[in-house]
């Protein structure tokens, strides 16, 4: 596995990047950024980071949620945000059929084998943190993100209908 990518989970000093990032994916169209904990839907960065920072610790995460760390994928040679990849350490009613793990690359870096690299990180992440297996949803019709969840060992599991779409379930073995 190539490593032109580091996860970093988000901080003050990204902001400018963070925004830039997110502002890319408007720019395309894109109205859902999979994998960024509402960073999409958040108006602040500030007000982001605190969510996600509470949401990291089993002491402060919301109650309707559960523990998940947040990372950028920062490419090493330039510091770039190229994604954005979360962890979900336990899946609650809501997140049964979302899964694990949510991700997202930038438009402008697609297709070059990045978000394949993230899962793999954040498969470490997740075995650093003694979980057994993740499970991942995806839309039947995306069949880049199905290559990039089989290419890390993701097994079809199951079928589900959300929002009138059919999306898949796939487990990976930790």
């Amino acid at each position: 596995m190539k490593t032109d990518i580091v996860l970093v989970r988000p901080t003050l000093e990204l902001k400018e990047k963070a925004l830039e990032y997110r502002k890319e994916h408007f720019q395309h169209g894109e109205k859902i950024i999979y994998g960024s904990e509402l960073f999409d839907k958040t108006e602040s960065y500030e007000e982001w980071l605190f969510s996600i920072t509470l949401n990291s610790n089993p002491k402060t995460v919301n109650e309707n949620w559960v523990v998940t760390d947040t990372f950028f994928a920062i490419r090493k040679s330039d510091d770039k945000i190229i994604g954005i990849i979360d962890l979900r350490h336990t899946l609650n009613e809501f997140l049964k059929d979302l899964g694990n793990c949510g991700y997202s690359v930038r438009p402008s870096e697609r297709k070059k084998g990045y978000a394949t690299e993230m899962l793999y990180h954040l498969l470490q992440v997740a075995k650093k943190a003694e979980m057994k297996e993740i499970y991942i949803s995806v839309e039947e019709e995306n069949t880049a993100s199905v290559k990039v969840i089989q290419k890390n060992g993701g097994v079809y599991e199951r079928s589900f209908s959300f929002l009138n779409e059919t999306a898949n379930i796939y487990r990976i073995v930790l």
